[in-house]
């Protein structure tokens, strides 16, 4: 069948390559055999291949860490699911082949009349979200949250549960584009990410502070969530898009009493609460109250063009049923 293998750690245009391998094995008791429809390209399959993800598979090695798609069958004792069911791939069970064998326990029948592309999303960035929201801080409805990188797929989940939740939120974006589309699906100020956008935001507030300051960017934009965050604010990074330092203020940290944090979804005390998550994010697609655009989709067999669209910009998903 054909899958994309990781054949060393590095450049992922050069280390990732179509395969033709092994049909896996029957499904054994617990377990389910899955074909793929569809597997994002994220940020954190890059980072695998390039070395600096936690998780390090023995090479060669398919990767892909999330996905969706159909249950062609079915092992002894399996009860959650049957076949024909659209389920996600387990979280890094390596998705980027035409079929998978992976544990049934966790899987769900996801709702039947949700666009498979946007379930296929559903894995990482929607309990990432949710938990931003709940581990940190303890927000009652009314209150305000900022973030940035809010038309990622962190970011727009933010705006989807922030809603569910009765919280208020404040967007910083890089394109003025985005403003309307964002307030469209439910957030509450969208500003775009400049020293003027700043002085809007702090306008918008009036004597209000957020409590709860969300960070996928680093750099200048971190520098701006810090300054907007009121006294014993809680500053949490997530990612690093922009690749720079997070300079933090001294005086932040005195006499607003700033408290900083990072959040890894794969830490073990998260594993438990993931999954509520997941089922909460599945009905905000159901409801049109989440999406994420998908600027392409890639066949398996044209992975390095797929890779270097990502490296370009935009979300890309694997086509891995059509390929």
């Amino acid at each position: 069948m054909r899958a994309v293998h990781l054949t060393a750690f590095g450049n992922p245009v050069e280390r990732l390559e179509f395969v033709q391998i092994e049909e896996p094995p029957a499904p054994g008791p617990g377990q389910v055999l899955i074909g793929v429809e569809f597997s994002p390209i994220d940020l954190s399959d890059l980072l695998v291949v390039r070395g600096a993800y936690p998780l390090r598979p023995s090479l060669p090695s398919v990767i892909g860490n999330e996905g969706v798609g159909r249950i062609l069958a079915v092992g002894p004792g399996v009860e959650n699911v049957a076949v024909g069911d659209r389920v996600l791939t387990p979280l890094y069970s390596f998705a980027w082949a035409e079929r998978i064998v992976a544990p049934a326990d966790g899987l769900f029948a996801l709702p039947a009349n949700v666009d498979p592309q946007q379930l296929a999303m559903l894995t990482i960035n929607p309990p990432t979200a949710g938990l931003l929201l709940s581990e940190f801080v303890d927000l009652a409805p009314g209150e305000w949250v900022v973030q940035d990188a809010a038309n990622s797929g962190v970011g727009r989940a933010v705006i989807a549960f922030a809603k569910a939740r009765g919280l208020r939120t404040i967007n910083l974006v890089r394109r003025p584009e985005l403003i309307d589309e964002l307030k469209a699906l439910g957030a509450d100020v969208v500003i775009e990410d400049t020293p003027e956008g700043l002085s809007l935001v702090k306008a918008a507030l009036g004597t209000a502070a957020p409590r709860l300051a969300i960070d996928g960017v680093g750099g200048p934009s971190a520098a701006t969530l810090i300054d907007l965050l009121g006294r014993d604010g809680t500053f949490v990074a997530y990612a690093a898009l922009g690749n720079a330092p997070i300079a933090v203020s001294a005086l932040a940290l005195i006499f607003k009493r700033i408290s900083m944090h990072g959040f890894f979804l794969s830490d073990p005390e998260h594993a438990a609460k993931i999954r509520p998550f997941v089922v909460e994010g599945a009905e905000l697609l159901r409801a049109g109250r989440l999406y994420a655009p998908v600027a392409a989709t890639y066949p398996l067999s044209a992975i390095k063009d797929a890779v270097a669209h990502v490296e370009r910009g935009g979300k890309v998903l694997l086509d891995v049923g059509a390929s």
